[in-house]
């Protein structure tokens, strides 16, 4: 099996074990919105964990004595929001460290607050040696669905949807999704602002930039009616996010790939799937490969990250896809 990834005009090769089907050849390109997509498209949309009810995953299986390395950047696209936005609350969050969507869950929902206030949940918990369960139930766990939906509010507003489609989704009326939606924005006016300038820039320049300055255009915006005129807008917030968040991916894979100790020690980047990578090498070494492939992903640009915030990155050593999460 091949993975041909094409980025800013030139062609990387990975070779994949021969295991799965050598004859399909996998493109991954960059679609209109600068995020990675394949083809044929079933590599890079396996299911979710938590949907993964026949466990494919553990199809993808490492060599004999071989384990697989599986890491995964921790809420990417939002932290490349805060940057682009220079949104201070957002940053001061990320920088406070623990889970953002909970942080948003707690400012949506005076009760969460409440019970964070008197300590019966906690927003993030860092054991200590010997401990191996919190005091009390993270809040993650104890409101699992209002965390959820806070998650959903982050990135549907992050990415312009707007209070009517809020309103389809949480079976609410219009007016109570534009008040969460205005919630949501007083906490988080430079965002606000961004938008409206990414939104300005489409219409005047026709087009929009990512972080390294690919540009995705809108040649025909001035014919546009009201509603073409509005998937572009929408499109002009978005683009920056997902095709910046594509830049970091794509540079922490050249990160990885031409990591000289990765190489002496055997192993290789098999698969990026988004935001997360997967390599495979001799099982003695994956702990020590394991820390150099999270500071090639923390660190994506030649050695360095020049974002105001700072890269998170999960990553895990098992002999499956499906462990390793």
């Amino acid at each position: 099996m091949m993975l041909v990834l094409a980025f800013a005009g030139i062609a990387f090769v990975v070779l994949l074990p021969f295991r799965v089907a050598p004859y399909i050849p996998i493109l991954c390109s960059l679609v209109s919105d600068l995020h990675f997509s394949s083809s044929p498209s079933h590599i890079l949309n396996q299911p979710a964990l938590e949907k993964d009810r026949y466990k494919i995953r553990q199809a993808f299986i490492a060599a004999p004595g071989n384990s697989l390395i599986v890491a995964d950047y921790g809420q990417l696209e939002l932290r490349i929001l805060a940057h682009l936005a220079n949104c201070k609350s957002m940053l001061e969050a990320f920088e406070a460290g623990g889970d953002f969507h909970s942080r948003t869950a707690m400012n949506m929902y005076p009760y969460i607050r409440e019970a964070v206030e008197r300590k019966e949940v906690l927003l993030e918990w860092h054991p200590q040696p010997g401990e191996d369960k919190p005091p009390v139930p993270l809040l993650k766990d104890a409101f699992a669905s209002e965390r959820r939906k806070a998650k959903m509010l982050n990135f549907s507003i992050a990415y312009g949807k707007t209070p009517v489609g809020l309103s389809k989704d949480w079976k609410v009326t219009v007016t109570e999704a534009r008040r969460t939606v205005d919630l949501w924005y007083n906490d988080r006016k430079e965002v606000l602002k961004w938008q409206k300038e990414r939104k300005k820039e489409a219409c005047e320049s026709q087009r929009v930039h990512t972080l390294l300055g690919r540009a995705r255009r809108f040649p025909k915006i001035d014919l546009a009616n009201n509603y073409h005129k509005g998937h572009i807008e929408r499109a002009a917030i978005n683009t920056p996010v997902q095709g910046s968040a594509a830049d970091v991916a794509m540079c922490a894979m050249l990160e990885i790939s031409n990591n000289m100790k990765l190489k002496e020690l055997g192993w290789k980047l098999l698969l990026q799937v988004h935001d997360e990578v997967i390599l495979e090498g001799p099982t003695e070494s994956a702990e020590v490969a394991k820390a150099i492939v999270v500071e090639c992903m923390t660190k994506p640009f030649n050695g360095e990250n020049f974002l105001r915030v700072g890269l998170s990155v999960d990553a895990n050593c098992a002999q499956n896809w499906y462990a390793a999460k």
